[in-house]
């Protein structure tokens, strides 16, 4: 660690204490539980109290996150989202983190208002129910009722909330730091993680971002009429307090929402969802990014509504290319293909065994390359598509995995409402829709007017820097620097051998001329005669060193060359 780094461990020296009090129990517990024949083995128990060794380590990783709060829960609900950094093992547990804080209490919550709102607070709104509708993380839900009879519900900060996740985040810059030195947690890329993971949370803290987005999308979905978003009171939103319409459906989680409803109107009910968010991605290229069922209501007209924005995901023209690409390799069976779209979607370690891939992915097409679209199994396909490139550590751009994450959540919703409805039939028609537009005149245009101003852009500046480089050669002032990596060991060992080699031969010498003092000035037996001190001690060094050379060498594999090969 950096000596920078010390002021900021002293300052969160309690977390941090805190941090690896729990890291340490759950690590212990996690190395216990390869051992069955220890009686201690079982020491270690959960909140319910059984042991933490009966847990699988998936289940150990959540609980530790889940023990360490509110920060490292949404660490582990961004870690959920990426399949293709942990595994499909480890994500599919991380999506049962929930918060589970206890609400805060009205009286704290009505002091926050009125620090946030002051007058208006008591003047506009009139009927405020101390009850909570929800208690999350970052914030907490109430129901009122503003003075023109508006029935609205209050998004209120928990109040020391952004101090604690602020020093959290502190705090796990320093565990990236360290993390990035064990090679079975670089692999995870912690500093990248955390470099997406800080500007996402601190969003989230931000209400107003929020509201920005609820008249965004307001904007966007204004032509569907069944669909109804919140709409913010401007007027009552701060940074910490978000007050917006309340809408009078029922959300999806709950089962009273969908049982009234028939198999036409369960049918219609998923087919405005899955257009509403079809329209998102290919029309508007920006979507909301947590459709789990808590999020999606049945309204009393038989429309829907869609909360919670404080999450959303955008996708530009080259990343809907690429999809629509995927998805006509899948369907033509085209596994070589494919993995060029994953290779080029992805970031690809430098190394990697594209003859496996390329195995991977053929049998990623023949289970579901073949799949009408009525059978076909998104969830299980997506899942399995992380799991491939978490095998050969291909890491996704941050929009990729946020738009597989929307894409599981869809689908899981729309199970929810057991409608006889294919989603990707109108999933399909809105790619063959942007497949046309791609090749659109329009488009073309578009795109040659883009071509053209890059290629002025180019022969205006180019030139100029041809100048300047001809220029500095000229005066004799181009200088080259060079940077190695992971050559040190390489030096290192070189060095060694050098010294023990002049070593072994100076030794040598000194052993040859008889330089004093000396051993055995009178011959004895096996011939030793005046053996110079000096160069057997220098002799046994050189050979001790040789010694410790090679066994080094050959714990890292690379004694025969054949490690490289």
């Amino acid at each position: 660690m950096k000596i920078t780094s010390i002021p900021q461990l002293y300052r969160n020296l309690k977390r941090w204490r805190e941090i690896l009090t729990v890291l340490r129990r759950y690590g212990l517990a996690d190395w216990l539980s390869q051992f069955p024949q220890l009686p201690f083995r079982d020491w270690l128990k959960d909140s319910e109290g059984l042991p933490l060794t009966s847990h699988s380590r998936e289940a150990r990783l959540r609980m530790a996150l889940t023990e360490l709060g509110p920060t490292f829960i949404k660490l582990g609900q961004v870690l959920a989202s990426r399949p293709d950094l942990v595994g499909t093992a480890v994500a599919n547990e991380l999506k049962r983190l929930h918060s589970g804080v206890p609400p805060v209490e009205s009286k704290t919550i009505r002091e926050v208002l009125k620090k946030e709102l002051g007058y208006r607070f008591e003047s506009e709104i009139i009927d405020f129910d101390d009850t909570p509708l929800a208690a999350a993380s970052i914030g907490q839900v109430h129901r009122a009722r503003l003075v023109d009879e508006t029935e609205v519900v209050i998004k209120v900060q928990r109040p020391g909330i952004e101090a604690m996740m602020l020093r959290d985040l502190d705090v796990l810059e320093g565990l990236a730091e360290l993390a990035e030195r064990v090679e079975g947690l670089a692999a995870f890329s912690p500093q990248t993680l955390l470099q997406q993971l800080g500007p996402t949370l601190k969003r989230e803290l931000d209400f107003d971002r929020e509201r920005q987005n609820l008249e965004v999308f307001a904007t966007m979905l204004k032509d569907f009429d069944k669909v109804e978003i919140p709409r913010p009171i401007e007027s009552l939103c701060t940074r910490r307090v978000l007050v917006m319409t309340r809408l009078a459906g029922q959300d999806l989680s709950r089962p009273q929402a969908t049982e009234h409803l028939d198999a036409a109107g369960r049918s219609d009910a998923a087919r405005m969802i899955t257009t509403a968010y079809m329209q998102m991605l290919f029309q508007s290229g920006m979507f909301h990014a947590d459709p789990h069922p808590g999020n999606l209501l049945l309204m009393p007209d038989g429309g829907i509504g869609i909360l919670d924005f404080g999450m959303i995901g955008r996708i530009d023209t080259r990343l809907r290319e690429q999809i629509e690409e995927m998805l006509l390799a899948i369907g033509n069976g085209d596994s070589n293909r494919l993995t060029q779209l994953i290779r080029r979607a992805g970031n690809a370690p430098a190394v990697i065994d594209d003859a496996a891939l390329s195995a991977d992915v053929s049998e990623f097409i023949a289970t579901y390359g073949h799949q009408d679209l009525g059978h076909f199994d998104l969830t299980g396909a997506l899942n399995e598509l992380g799991d491939i490139l978490h095998r050969h550590g291909i890491k996704l751009p941050t929009q990729s995995a946020v738009l597989m994450k929307m894409m599981i959540s869809l689908e899981g919703s729309l199970a929810v409402l057991h409608a006889d409805f294919d989603a990707l039939e109108v999933m399909a028609g809105f790619i063959r829709r942007a497949s046309y537009n791609r090749f659109s005149p329009r488009r073309q245009l578009r795109q040659l007017r883009q071509m053209m101003l890059e290629a002025e852009y180019f022969l205006q500046v180019v030139p100029d820097q041809l100048l300047g480089l001809l220029e500095q050669a000229r005066r004799g002032q181009i200088s080259i620097h060079m940077e190695h990596h992971r050559l040190g060991a390489t030096v290192n060992r070189l060095v060694l051998g050098l010294i023990a080699s002049a070593l072994f031969l100076g030794s040598s010498l000194m052993l040859s001329m008889h330089v004093p003092p000396l051993l055995f000035p009178d011959s004895t037996w096996f011939g030793f005669h005046q053996i110079s001190v000096p160069g057997l001690a220098g002799l046994i060094a050189s050979v001790l060193l040789m010694l410790r050379l090679y066994f080094a060498i050959h714990r890292s594999g690379h004694l025969s060359g054949r490690q490289e090969d």
